[in-house]
């Protein structure tokens, strides 16, 4: 039946062929889907794990306000899942393996340059790979159920498992936001309980999901390319100057985010590395991915434009923690020289 409808569609004889659809639309829309809810359940749970450490540190500041804001959007919320979904349904596999890929180099770039700001940098790098999870998912999908023969009812199965676990997410969300509080003062709820005393798992968790997402994307990414090449040196032309060109951007990156505050340092990466990745496919690309990297600037920006509030609640984090360190600090100096006159 699907196959009688794809068939009624127009093809390569009235569109030009780097507009026609690689896969059926249907199978695009349902891995869009899975991509999307998963990148709902990471910012749910980001949001979960922030509120819990603020609370633990019985400090009501103004970042726990924007929280509260970012979870009350309604349907405007639900419009941007939706746009985020379609995105993810219209960008092709090609160019999702790349935008994955690259934001593998990156975190491995900036995992190693961190340093003791590792943990900042962990929390900052898991709200932006939104996307990139996206991405990561789909072309995951798309390796996994390549050949299939009811490859469009194992997408079915995995999105309305997806959207279950999107719903289970957001529900976590909204419980512990309105009721954390009271519950975990009268110790009589059990999520509320369970995440007082082991909250701080949730980030390690979060961390360890998405090495493995991202593993897994990087062996079907490298393997999605590589069908696009007849030889080995057609493959090195094109993986030689990708390889270049992206090892320079992390660099310049890198020092974007020590010079200029955090959420200006994001946009300016998004916009720096797809503009990089643009230009590559102008020169050994074809028009569907330049068409394609088109639609990542809008799906980034529809991932991160919601999610500022995240980034600025890890810096503000961050600031407090060293503002900390520098009362520890004041206070150990007159206890060590009275220990140094007393000797």
């Amino acid at each position: 039946m699907l196959s009688f409808i794809t068939s009624l569609l127009p093809t390569s004889y009235l569109l030009p062929g780097w507009l026609t659809l690689e896969t059926n639309p249907l199978d695009d829309l349902l891995q869009g889907l899975v991509g999307a809810c998963g990148i709902s359940v990471l910012c749910s749970l980001m949001r979960v794990h922030l509120f819990v450490e603020e609370e633990s540190r019985s400090e009501k500041d103004v970042s726990s306000q924007n929280h509260q804001s970012g979870t009350k959007r309604g349907f405007a919320g639900m419009l941007n899942f939706f746009f985020v979904t379609g995105i993810l349904a219209i960008v092709g596999s090609r160019v999702a393996s790349l935008v994955v890929l690259e934001f593998c180099l990156r975190a491995i770039s900036g995992w190693v340059t961190a340093g003791p700001e590792s943990g900042k940098f962990l929390q900052q790098l898991l709200v932006q790979s939104q996307f990139s999870l996206g991405c990561a998912i789909n072309c995951s999908l798309h390796f996994l159920h390549e050949g299939a023969s009811q490859r469009w009812l194992c997408l079915l199965l995995a999105a309305a498992l997806s959207w279950f676990l999107a719903r289970q997410a957001s529900r976590l969300l909204h419980h512990v936001m309105a009721l954390y509080k009271l519950h975990s003062s009268q110790r009589y709820c059990g999520i509320c309980i369970s995440l007082l005393t082991s909250g701080r798992c949730l980030l390690p968790m979060l961390c360890r999901a998405l090495l493995i997402t991202f593993s897994v994307a990087v062996m079907a990414a490298v393997s999605l390319i590589n069908q696009q090449f007849l030889s080995a040196t057609e493959a090195l032309r094109f993986w030689t100057p990708l390889t270049i060109c992206y090892t320079l951007l992390v660099v310049y990156m890198q020092e974007e985010q020590h010079r200029l505050p955090s959420s200006q340092a994001v946009l300016n990466t998004v916009i720096v590395r797809l503009g990089g990745l643009m230009v590559l496919m102008l020169t050994v690309g074809r028009w569907s991915d330049v068409l394609h990297i088109l639609m990542c600037f809008l799906g980034e920006a529809s991932c991160l434009i919601p999610t500022m509030d995240l980034l600025d609640a890890t810096s503000s984090r961050e600031e407090e923690d060293y503002t900390d360190n520098v009362r520890r600090e004041h206070r150990r100096r007159p206890q060590a020289q009275k220990k140094e006159h007393q000797s």
